[in-house]
């Protein structure tokens, strides 16, 4: 190596935001361009876009997303599903979890850089504000060395005012998916003391939010969020990173100097990381693969009239010079997991009706017994799922047809989303009491169709009971 070529730095033993004597180093990272940043905005504007819209798009009367928590009901793109449907709840979330192993199995942590809200919001509002107020990366870090003056103070508090305006905004768009745009624009009209626990929620929201965003920002991504450490378990040497070509770029030196490597130690992937790393070091769990660092690169190799690449996306194996492969037993093992649970919800969600009842045993006795015979009291809670009145009717079947019902003789009409509970009362004659039984509670809508069924059990005591008294 020529004598003025530089040595590969050691691997440092910490995260990048401490400094040696454990203070926090707070990270300014520098504006970059290139074919990965303009995707990246485009990413980020369609995705807050999506965020600030989907509670004002209307689909079946409500909005497209709508989380009705003091009603019970959800409405998801036309769909509606009671709380008794929550069960569905399962094979969505996990659904989310393994869509998640495979993509990081292929592409790495293509979520973190491209589509998580910490990345989207602080990258592309909150530091893209502080650009505008502050200037660029050695401004900022110019301001933050420099003495408290006019000029500081001002500029910080136009900058702190900015992000707690947004900050608000972004808490009030997030509380519209539970109260919905309507209802939010009535209360944010009347005295916050009408809808004290919104104003509450809306409030903490906005200062966790701020918080987050003003000063604890990569943190989140580095201390609390476990996406990075589950990294080293979901990706192996296949998995599409973002990579330092070793080979290519080692010795590094200045652009003058001849047989070295393309590196030459600007510094420039570094500048500009969100997170403070240096890729040349190799795969770290604080990269959340954004791509800044190859466009930065890029444009280096472009001036230096050199080929791109030198930071890039590849495999671990493809940036060796080994064959790299797509299909293999991880991936296999996800997409495997990922497939039975998509059939699994959506053979479940296929099973869902307009409609859903509930039927509970009355608190108290199990049976109560009377002079002539003895009854089973049950609570029937019917949910009206569908945006227009029904008609509904009860049928409790047994194993024969002795007993007597009451309480459902005559049908129901339950309103839109509304819902109804009325008690069941089932009583038999002693001397057509054999032992308990069980029963099947059906709901029917106008047409006579079995909306949904239920079953339940007649209790009593021993029969011989009765036949003693009969004796007697």
């Amino acid at each position: 190596m020529p004598k003025s070529a530089s040595p590969k730095k050691p691997v440092r033993a910490s995260v990048t935001t401490i400094n040696r004597d454990g203070s926090r180093f707070f990270l300014h990272p520098a504006d970059v361009r290139g074919r990965f940043a303009l995707l990246r905005r485009v990413v980020a504007i369609l995705l807050i876009s999506i965020y600030v819209l989907l509670p004002w798009i209307p689909i079946g009367g409500y909005p497209a997303v709508f989380l009705d928590i003091a009603e019970r009901r959800f409405h998801l793109f036309g769909l509606t599903f009671a709380a008794q449907d929550m069960w569905l709840a399962f094979f969505f979330i996990t659904g989310l979890g393994f869509s998640l192993y495979v993509v990081t199995a292929l592409f790495g942590r293509l979520w973190c850089g491209w589509a998580c809200p910490q990345t989207i919001f602080l990258e592309h509002v909150y530091r893209r504000i502080e650009r505008w107020i502050e200037g660029d990366h050695t401004k900022r870090k110019q301001l933050d060395q420099r003495e408290w003056d006019a000029l500081k103070a001002t500029k910080r508090a136009i900058k702190h005012t900015a992000f707690i305006f947004v900050s608000v905004l972004i808490a009030h768009v997030f509380i519209a998916y539970f109260i919905s745009i309507p209802q939010l624009y009535v209360w944010m009209r009347t005295s916050p003391l009408e809808h004290w626990s919104a104003f509450l929620f809306v409030f903490i929201a906005a200062a966790a939010i701020y918080f987050n965003f003003s000063w604890f920002r990569e943190q989140l991504c580095l201390v609390i969020c476990p996406y990075g450490r589950l990294q080293s378990a979901l990706i192996d040497d296949d998995s599409m990173i973002i990579g330092y070509d070793e080979k290519r770029g080692e010795p590094r030196g200045s652009a003058k100097l001849t047989d070295i490597g393309d590196c030459i130690e600007c510094r420039r992937c570094v500048q500009v990381c969100p997170t403070g790393i240096d890729i040349r070091q190799g795969l770290q769990i604080e990269c959340i693969g954004c791509a800044n660092c190859i466009d930065a690169c890029d444009t280096i190799m472009d001036k230096l009239g050199r080929p791109r690449g030198l930071v890039r996306y590849d495999s671990m194996n493809g940036l060796a010079g080994l064959p790299k492969r797509i299909v293999r037993p991880r991936l296999f093992l996800y997409g495997v997991l990922l497939l039975l649970g998509a059939t699994a919800m959506t053979f479940s969600a296929m099973q869902l009706r307009g409609a859903n009842m509930n039927v509970v045993r009355m608190t108290g006795a199990p049976y109560f017994i009377t002079d002539t015979g003895l009854r089973n009291q049950y609570m029937i809670r019917i949910i009206n799922k569908q945006d227009l009145p029904q008609n509904f009717t009860v049928q409790a079947i047994g194993p024969d047809q002795t007993f007597k019902v009451e309480g459902f003789t005559e049908s129901v009409v339950v309103e839109p989303m509304g819902e109804i509970v009325r008690p069941l009362i089932i009583s038999i004659q002693k001397k057509n009491f054999t032992g308990k039984f069980p029963l099947v509670i059906e709901l029917k809508d106008e047409s006579g169709r079995i909306v949904i069924s239920k079953d339940a059990e007649f209790l009593g005591p021993d029969p011989r009971l009765f036949s003693n008294e009969n004796a007697q």
